[in-house]
Parts: C-alpha cells; sequence; structure tokens
C-alpha cells in the first residue's frame, strides 16, 4: 500500500516537475483548461507512466452530494478531456491519477471548501459574466475584528463595501450574509464570489449600494482556519457548538459594531439576512428570535431544526415567534431550494408551516442540489430585491 501511494504521489510530483521545466526553457505549455469555441471545455494533465486517470467536475451528475467521474485519455503521456458545451458558470474540478486526487498543475486558479483544495474556471456570456471581474467600479473587501461580549471573544470579520464609500458622506442598508457548515468568514468571498456579484449588480443599477457583512457562524472559532493564533491547522466540517443557539444570541453583539464603526441605516427596512445551509438556519432563528430587526430574510437551502438534541431558548416557542415575526410585518422572505438538494424535504414542510400560518414569502426552486452553483445563482436573485 505504501508503496502504491508513493508511486501515484510521484507521478503527480512528476507532473509539477515537467510544467516547471516547460516554464523555465520554454517548452511548448500544456493549456489547461481550454475553453474551446463552442463552450466546451478541454483538459490536459502530464503523468507519465499513469495507467488510470480520471477528472470530477461539478458539470458532472451528482451522486451522494458529490459530481461523478470520467476518463481521460492517453495521448502520448499527455492525460486528455473534453466536456460536452457546457452553460455559462463558475465550475470546480479536480483529477485523480491511478487512485489519487491530485490538482491541476497548469491552472493556478483555486478554492478551498472545508479542507479540500479545487481547481475553477469561469465560462463567460451569462452567469459567468456575474461572477468574473469586469471593468466597473469595484468596492472594497477588509477584514475586521470585533469584540463580542455575548461570548467574550474576539472574532473575525469580512466586511464589503461598496464602490464610492470610502469618499461618500451616504448613510447604507446592510446585509448580513451566513455560510454554511463547514464555511467560515471567507468563504462567500472565495466561494460564492459575493464581492464580484455585487460589483456587477451595482454597476448594472439591478442593486442599491450596500454593505455586507460576513462573519464567522461557528461560536467556537474566532477565525478562518490560519487566520487566528491556533495557528496551520486542518479545518474540519463540523465545529463543536455550530447549532446550539449561541451564535443567535449573540448575534446583535455583529450588528453593534457594524452600526458603530460604519456608515449605515440602522433599521429594520435596512437590514437583511441571508445564509445558505447552516447559515439559511442562522438566518430563520435570528430574524424570527429578533423580530424587529431584519426586513428582509433569505434562506438558500436551509436546514431547519438543529442536529441532535440542543437546549435552547432560541428554539422553543417556534411557531408563536414566526406568528410575531409576521405580526411586526417584513419586506421580503425568500427561499430558495434545488430539487434534489438534501434538505428538501425539511423545506418542504417548513413552508407547509408557513402557509398554516399564513406568512407571505418567494420560493424558487432550482435544479440540482446542495451546492455553490445554487447559492451564487441565488444570491445574485436576491441582491437585487433588497432595500427597495
Amino acid at each position: 500500500m505504501k508503496k502504491y501511494v508513493f508511486l501515484t504521489l510521484a507521478f503527480c510530483l512528476q507532473t509539477i516537475y515537467i510544467n516547471a521545466q516547460q516554464a523555465i526553457w520554454g517548452g511548448a505549455p500544456i493549456v489547461s483548461p481550454e475553453i474551446n469555441s463552442d463552450n466546451s471545455v478541454s483538459f490536459r494533465l502530464q503523468a507519465p507512466g499513469a495507467t488510470e486517470v480520471k477528472i470530477s467536475g461539478e458539470w458532472m451528475p451528482f451522486k451522494n452530494n458529490a459530481p461523478g467521474f470520467e476518463y481521460m485519455k492517453n495521448q502520448d503521456s499527455v492525460w486528455v478531456y473534453t466536456t460536452g458545451v457546457l452553460p455559462s458558470g463558475l465550475y470546480s474540478y479536480y483529477f485523480t491519477v491511478d487512485g489519487m486526487r491530485c490538482n491541476d498543475q497548469n491552472n493556478v486558479y483555486q478554492i478551498r471548501d472545508v479542507a479540500t483544495i479545487a481547481n475553477i474556471f469561469i465560462i463567460g456570456g451569462g452567469k459567468g459574466d456575474l461572477y468574473s471581474v469586469q471593468n466597473v467600479p469595484h468596492g472594497s473587501v477588509s477584514r475586521r475584528w470585533y469584540t463580542s461580549p455575548t461570548l467574550n471573544i474576539d472574532r473575525r470579520i469580512t466586511i464589503y463595501t461598496p464602490p464610492g464609500y470610502e469618499s461618500s458622506d451616504e448613510k447604507y442598508p446592510v446585509l448580513y450574509l451566513l455560510h454554511g457548515m463547514g464555511g467560515d468568514e471567507e468563504a462567500w468571498i472565495a466561494l460564492g464570489r459575493a464581492a464580484q456579484i455585487l460589483d456587477n449588480l451595482i454597476a448594472q443599477g439591478k442593486a442599491k449600494p450596500m454593505i455586507v457583512a460576513m462573519t464567522n457562524g461557528n461560536v467556537d472559532q474566532q477565525a478562518a482556519p490560519g487566520e487566528s493564533a491556533l495557528g496551520l491547522y486542518k479545518p474540519i466540517f463540523r465545529l463543536p457548538n455550530t447549532m446550539n443557539g449561541k451564535f443567535e444570541e449573540s448575534f446583535p453583539d455583529v450588528i453593534r459594531f457594524i452600526e458603530s464603526n460604519y456608515k449605515v441605516k440602522s433599521n429594520k427596512e435596512n437590514r437583511a439576512i441571508v445564509g445558505l445551509s447552516m447559515g439559511g438556519f442562522h438566518s430563520l432563528h435570528i430574524s424570527r428570535y429578533f423580530p424587529e430587526t431584519f426586513g428582509y430574510i433569505g434562506l438558500f437551502s436551509a436546514a431547519i431544526k438543529p442536529f441532535g438534541e440542543v437546549k435552547s431558548t432560541v428554539y422553543d416557542s417556534f411557531d408563536e415567534t414566526l406568528k410575531t415575526q409576521k405580526d411586526n410585518g417584513y419586506k421580503l422572505y425568500w427561499i430558495g431550494m434545488g430539487k434534489t438538494d438534501f434538505l428538501y424535504k425539511p423545506g418542504e414542510e417548513y413552508r407547509a408551516k408557513l402557509d398554516s400560518l399564513g406568512m407571505k414569502y418567494t420560493y424558487v426552486e432550482t435544479e440540482g442540489g446542495h451546492t455553490w452553483a445554487n447559492w451564487r445563482h441565488y444570491l445574485s436573485e436576491f441582491v437585487p430585491l433588497l432595500f427597495k
């Protein structure tokens, strides 16, 4: 087994070495990925001695919440695969060489999702244009630290300010944008392309300029892996105390920090909260636990109930607090869900509850499941509806 792993690792390292030599000595570079004129995409990996190379990408059919594999063809030690025509969008992918996962050494563009690194590419002409940096005015993205008295720790937050914020005397509305389980305050910026989406929608006149606050939803974590005094540790998917009510209880600390340090409009009509998966769960419960705080609420592929047995007053009187939220009024309650999402059934049951309470909501159902492809799309649909 050790010999097998060593040989497979050697293939990946040899690929890196060959590509480095090409760059130094001016040899013909391998192009991968190559987006063809018909929006098919060709991938190439130089792996001499490999007996089997496969590719897995987000455009492939999903099974057990993950995309499948396709075999690549060996052409003189360069393994090649070409997709069919792909719709505009952002896609991630990776290779396996004789069973061992490898990234594309010819593609420097990568993203981290929890502890997994994958390559990405963008096909333009549609959604992909919204996720790309365009020649438009750009907002700023900063990382700040704030004190949470409720949790008795300092915590890191990512903040997007719109183009012209620094030189303007205007006050802005705020969108609180929450990540899912395994994510952190970097997730929406890196995986969700939030800054690009906001820049482009604002430039097109489809969204109002707004501040976007993206805090860390894991109360046991001060900051994203590698960004705190804990050092360079391996990220894990589920941290302790992720859905025990503490994040909801402490959320006013986030609002106070934003409203004390930024030029914002501090009322319900100018606050929105939205999140994906666990972040959708947090958005649901924060908005009903503080029913006079948010005028706009969004749930993207949201979990509805905490995992396991949890004792917290935050989750008590569920129907009663929803009714209070309804009676207090809100501008928009927006729900997005993929048809094959593993949370589809709980979401369906939650909508039935809202129906029984007479709570109005907007529901958008899409193809696909629990994926960033859906969540980026939902954000691009949700943001233009805010602060009207």
